[in-house]
Formats: structure tokens, sequence, C-alpha cells
């Protein structure tokens, strides 16, 4: 019974890593479907630690890890192969900046989650919501030019959200 959140975490790292390798393989749609598929599993393996009272440093540990794998690196190599970045030209370096602060602002923000108490509320938008709407937002946007501008602003978006001192109760 101890092992079962982190079963699911290693999972929802597992679908993570199968969404990377979707992206890699040109195939958006099923990298999208194993996003949230990770998300529902996300959803559910701290509040199953909780109900079984197993609890641990090791798995909230464990499962900023395998959430910054799933909502934070896979969303946003998603947004930027889809959208094919690579022919911004020379505006190339801001869409890969953007890319590394939104990484780099989710690692932030798990990090800061996991050293603060929780008081109900999140500072900041969750990884979790934010890749989640990036993987949306992947799968109903047109792979047209405008969306390449549009896909770099909503990664800079996220990034700001996600280390912003805006207050979310948890649901």
């Amino acid at each position: 019974m101890r092992s079962i959140p982190n079963l699911l975490t290693f999972t929802n790292l597992s679908f993570g890593v199968l969404a990377m390798i979707e992206i890699f393989n040109q195939n958006y749609s099923a990298s999208a479907v194993y996003v949230m598929i990770a998300a529902i599993i996300d959803r559910y393996d701290g509040r199953i630690a909780r109900r079984l009272n197993v609890c641990s440093e090791f798995g909230r540990e464990l499962d900023s890890l395998a959430d910054l794998v799933s909502f934070g690196i896979a969303p946003a190599l998603l947004v930027y192969f889809k959208f094919n970045f690579d022919d911004l030209g020379i505006l190339r370096i801001v869409g890969i900046a953007a890319l590394i602060l939104y990484v780099v602002s989710g690692s932030y923000r798990l990090a800061l989650f996991n050293i603060r108490e929780f008081e109900g509320n999140f500072r900041g938008i969750p990884i979790t919501v934010a890749g989640s709407i990036l993987t949306i937002y992947s799968m109903i946007a047109p792979s047209a030019n405008s969306s390449m501008i549009i896909s770099v602003v909503t990664l800079l978006i996220f990034s700001l959200l996600m280390v912003s001192n805006i207050k979310i109760k948890k649901i």
C-alpha cells in the first residue's frame, strides 16, 4: 500500500517521457493525450498518499521531478515543435529563450512549493495547470505562422504566471 502513490508518480513521469517520444515522432496529438493522462494521474497521487497516510519527503520530491518532465519539459517541447519555432528565423532565439524560461520558471515554482508551508492557496499558477493549458492550446490552435508568435507569447505569459504572487485556492 505504501508504494501506490509513488507508483502513480512514476506512471505520471512515464507518460511525460512518452509524450516527448511522440513529439520527436511528430505525433503531436498522441503527445498531448499523454500529457493529459499524466495530469489525471497527478491529480490522485498526493490524495492517495494522504489517504493512506504515507506522505513523505521522498514522494514530494519525486512528484516534483515527474511534474517538471510531464508539465514543464513535455508541453514546452510540444509547443516548440508543433508550431515549428525553427521557422522563426532570427526570432528562433526568442522562441528558444521562451521555452527555457518556461522550464526554468516551472522548476523554480516546484522548488518553492516544496520548501513553503502550504496555507490552502497556491502562489502562482501550478505547473500542472500551466502545462495542461499549453497542451490543450497545442491541440486546438492551427499550425499556421501566426500561431508561432502567439505560442512564444503564451510560453512567456505562463512562465510569469507560475512565478507570480497570484493566489489560487486549491480545488
